[in-house]
């Protein structure tokens, strides 16, 4: 990429987050390639938009945009939330675009809904090619900026049973993505009826949510 585009991103970002960052806190749906169903669990972001705005004082639009994955759309928003259960693709526009937009400033979060995983670990090598994703530890800020959890990233669905893991990549010391795998944070934002999560399990996946949100904004 030329000098004059990675100069033309940076501007459009510092443009877009000065805007978002003096009026409102946005955040966007990633739509991606792939076949994978990136608009799952609709009602997940708007409930914990609205969680965020009544506990932790954001101002978040709470119908929140979609954005493509390879679009400069992306640098409107200071952060960005993907899902889905399958298959991911990413161009190597898509993988630039999305590289460029984490080191001026964004923020991904990632949130496996099961199925995900093999796919997006694939991908994120052609965003970060010498990077791997590491797991934060129970210690790491993210874990407590708003509500505790001594014992890192919240279990919301059994799935495989596996232990639910919160994996970063950083760039200049800033977490500037989160994967979240074996946990279903997602699953637990939406309406109770979806999936009849008891109230104290949608409380800790909201908590852990709005955990996420802030440091995402204030990092």
């Amino acid at each position: 990429m030329s000098i004059l585009t990675r100069t033309l991103y940076l501007t459009l970002f510092l443009i877009g987050f000065s805007h978002f960052s003096s009026n409102a806190q946005d955040l966007a749906v990633v739509k991606y390639k792939g076949g994978g169903d990136w608009y799952s669990n609709p009602t997940a972001l708007p409930n914990l938009i609205n969680y965020c705005n009544a506990n932790i004082n954001t101002k978040i639009n709470p119908n929140p945009e979609t954005v493509d994955i390879g679009s400069i759309d992306i640098f409107q928003f200071p952060m960005l939330h993907m899902t889905g259960h399958g298959n991911v693709f990413f161009s190597d526009n898509d993988a630039e675009n999305l590289r460029n937009y984490l080191i001026s400033g964004g923020f991904l979060h990632i949130d496996d809904n099961y199925g995900m995983e093999p796919y997006i670990k694939k991908e994120l090598k052609k965003v970060f090619p010498n990077q791997e994703l590491i797991e934060l530890p129970a210690s790491h800020k993210i874990f407590n900026i708003a509500y505790p959890f001594t014992d890192g990233l919240p279990k919301i669905h059994e799935h495989d049973g596996k232990r639910p893991q919160a994996l970063g990549i950083f760039h200049e010391s800033r977490l500037v993505l989160l994967f979240t795998f074996e946990s279903d944070l997602g699953d637990g934002w939406e309406d109770p009826e979806v999936h009849n999560d008891p109230p104290s399990v949608r409380e800790k996946a909201l908590q852990m949510g709005a955990n996420i949100i802030k440091y995402a904004f204030e990092n």
